[in-house]
């Protein structure tokens, strides 16, 4: 059965565990010091802080998108750097919503590695429960080898498989971005607004409760089995703006016991760089 999430209480069980690794992937992508300065002024007892700009993410041509994978051998060796070995449970959290959380999900998946959680509620729920907090970093620990890819545990698909779709449509592709963005009203981060031809909308904060905690799995699968309307979740591919919140779509979905859905990780920044690519607007 596929990890999902994990409460406060939960973590703070296991946190001192030593096959326990936690995650801090607080970001902010209009202000990318943001996310080290949060952890810095406070943060999970143990905590180890990961980049989304500069260590969870390849480097940047103009045309592979504005978070593009790192290889899986060099994300491996991120990992083992921070003493993950296959063993190990990794949990991962943010201040928003669980969205860069999940992406570290996926990412782990994508590696092979299967034992990896999301706080439910994040940095909110930790401290709104009273748990200790530090400003103290990680302690160092004990590098291993780099953590070999394995048989990855996660799909995707990349841009030419999303155009080569669009006439036959054997995916369909759940876009998370606002709405107002998906139908091309706004484009606060990429230079072409619009969506890919064919793909429905799913903003990702329809995932979540009012307290920034997810919705209960059956909730989740019937607002989901309704945007589906039939069509089986492994005949889905989820796309944002550049893969990130794709993944916070993607987990509710396995929250909801809808398995076996993909990403497709360059997402709209990687799709609209190529004018070549068609653009879609309005509601459809």
């Amino acid at each position: 059965m596929t990890m999902t999430l994990i409460s406060a209480a939960d973590l703070a069980a296991r946190l001192d565990a030593p096959d326990v690794r936690v995650f801090d992937v607080r970001h902010d992508l209009t202000n990318h010091a943001a996310g080290r300065q949060a952890y810095d002024a406070g943060h999970i007892p143990g905590a180890r802080y990961l980049d989304h700009e500069t260590e969870l993410a390849a480097a940047r041509t103009g045309k592979n998108g504005r978070h593009p994978l790192p290889s899986r051998a060099a994300f491996g060796a991120l990992m083992a750097a921070h003493g993950v070995t296959p063993k190990t449970l990794v949990v991962a959290y943010d201040a928003s919503g669980g969205m860069y959380a999940a992406h570290l999900w996926w990412m782990l998946r994508w590696l092979g590695h299967d034992q990896v959680a999301v706080l439910d509620g994040g940095w909110q729920a930790w401290t709104a429960a009273g748990l200790p907090t530090t400003t103290e970093a990680g302690a160092a620990v004990r590098a291993g080898q780099p953590v070999e890819p394995g048989a990855s545990l996660a799909g995707s698909v990349d841009a030419q498989a999303v155009l080569d779709n669009i006439p036959r449509q054997a995916f369909t592709v759940i876009d998370a971005r606002a709405a107002n963005r998906y139908r091309g009203e706004v484009e606060p981060m990429d230079p072409v607004a619009g969506h890919i031809p064919g793909a429905l909308n799913r903003p990702n904060g329809e995932n979540l409760q009012a307290d920034g905690r997810f919705k209960p799995a059956a909730q989740l699968r019937e607002e989901f089995a309704t945007l589906l309307d039939g069509r089986d979740p492994a005949a889905i591919v989820h796309q944002c703006g550049s893969g990130i919140t794709a993944c916070h779509n993607l987990l509710s979905m396995e929250i909801a016991g809808l398995s076996g859905s993909r990403l497709y990780p360059g997402s709209w920044s990687e799709w609209c760089s190529d004018p070549s690519r068609p653009v879609a607007t309005g509601a459809q």
